[in-house]
């Protein structure tokens, strides 16, 4: 395909399918455990962090990084300080990091172009270095969900039954959040930092609405994800319209059909039924007649 022609193009699909595995799968786990907003809240930390590299000449996308890592370390810590209040740790952080990522903005002059390729994703953006940390980031992803699957899946759950068992909660927590920032961070050159928990949380929500177990759900998620991924990504290739709200839509369009077949196959189910018991009805009255 003459898509593939191009090396920018070839960096691009690797890195989308790279991040279409490990996205989907962390938003299953975020679902699960009601932290949905964390990867948006993370973003917006990561925009400071790439408006701090940017102030500071240093390497935009590295800069975003660790500050979406350190953000998700901060966010964990203030969720065990207001448990009750489990939603004022990302209000507080999301507020704080769109602020300082306006003020550190308002710093730096005419970089409106580099700034919308990551605020909406960019073919052409995803560079080697990008690329290697994306790899970095998925390869660490995969291991950490496939060595500590037991004690995650209970943590998710459970976390007073997961400490019970054995699992260090905390320390499990506390990496997982940075597994976060670090997924949030690299996902950005494709998607963007203000689409990029749509990437996470799309796929995890139509898998958990179709899958029959877990399981099946991290499958599901995956699968959805680099459709939705290789799918945008070539669309907007032909259409010259932005990666990442061109995969968001297409994310979003998987969703809507999916509940859509679903309710109409409801509909189907109750009218089926419905029949069925007025002919057993419509039977009854044959016999008691005869």
């Amino acid at each position: 395909m003459a898509i593939f022609g191009y090396e920018f193009m070839q960096r691009a699909f690797w890195a989308g399918g790279l991040i279409g595995i490990i996205a989907p799968l962390l938003g299953v786990y975020l679902m699960l455990r009601r932290q949905a907003l964390m990867a948006d809240t993370l973003s917006h930390v990561s925009l400071a962090g790439v408006a701090l590299g940017s102030v500071m000449y240093l390497n935009p996308s590295l800069s975003g990084f660790a500050v979406a890592v350190a953000g998700g370390v901060v966010i964990e810590q203030l969720r065990r300080s207001y448990r009750t209040y489990s939603e004022l740790p990302v209000a507080i952080i999301m507020t704080s990091g769109l602020a300082l990522a306006v003020v550190l903005m308002s710093l730096k002059q005419n970089w409106s172009k580099s700034f919308s390729s990551y605020l909406f994703g960019s073919i052409v953006a995803v560079s080697d270095t990008q690329l290697l940390l994306i790899a970095a980031v998925a390869l660490v992803g995969l291991l950490y969900f496939i060595i500590l699957r037991r004690p995650l899946y209970n943590l998710t759950f459970d976390e007073e039954t997961a400490a019970a068992s054995g699992v260090r909660v905390k320390l499990l927590s506390f990496s997982f959040a940075v597994l976060t920032g670090m997924t949030v961070a690299a996902a950005m050159p494709v998607v963007g930092v203000l689409l990029v928990s749509a990437l996470i949380v799309l796929p995890a929500s139509l898998a958990l609405r179709v899958a029959s177990g877990f399981a099946a759900a991290l499958l599901i998620s995956v699968g959805t994800g680099l459709a939705g991924v290789f799918s945008g990504l070539t669309l907007s290739y032909y259409i010259d319209t932005p990666p990442g709200g061109t995969i968001a839509l297409i994310l979003l369009a998987f969703l809507l059909t999916t509940l859509l077949v679903q309710k109409l196959l409801r509909l189907h189910g109750r009218r089926s039924t419905k029949k069925q018991y007025e002919k057993k009805g419509y039977m009854k009255h044959e016999i008691l007649e005869s």
